[in-house]
């Protein structure tokens, strides 16, 4: 029986999973229908360094709104704990009704 590689195991890196009870940048305003976008900076004081928003991105300061990690699930449909594994400086794209997904390392969220 063949299983499929995790997100880390296909990207070859070292699963880096958020501490408990840390925050998310949320964009809530944006969720709805359309294509999920993840980022992730280094971890600071109580953030995991994720910034999530669907759709089109703003440079508006309150885009983002805290999230506990553990409450992501109550406002995304999709499942998103396989990604959020992934380790600073990674970044991906999820189309569901595409069936798309797009994952890849972007080393300027390292120096930012």
């Amino acid at each position: 029986m063949k299983f499929k590689k995790s997100i880390c195991e296909s990207k070859n890196v070292k699963p880096f999973k958020p501490e408990p009870n840390t925050i998310i940048g949320l964009a809530t305003d944006s969720l709805g229908n359309g294509i999920i976008h993840g980022l992730r900076h280094n971890p600071e004081k109580n953030t995991n360094g994720w910034y999530i928003w669907v759709g089109d991105y703003s440079e508006k300061e309150d885009f983002f709104k805290p999230i506990c990690v553990e409450h992501l699930k109550e406002y995304l449909k999709f499942d998103l704990t396989e990604y959020l594994d992934l380790p600073p400086g990674f970044r991906f794209l999820l189309d569901s009704s595409n069936n798309y997904e797009d994952v890849w390392f972007d080393r300027d969220l390292l120096e930012s």
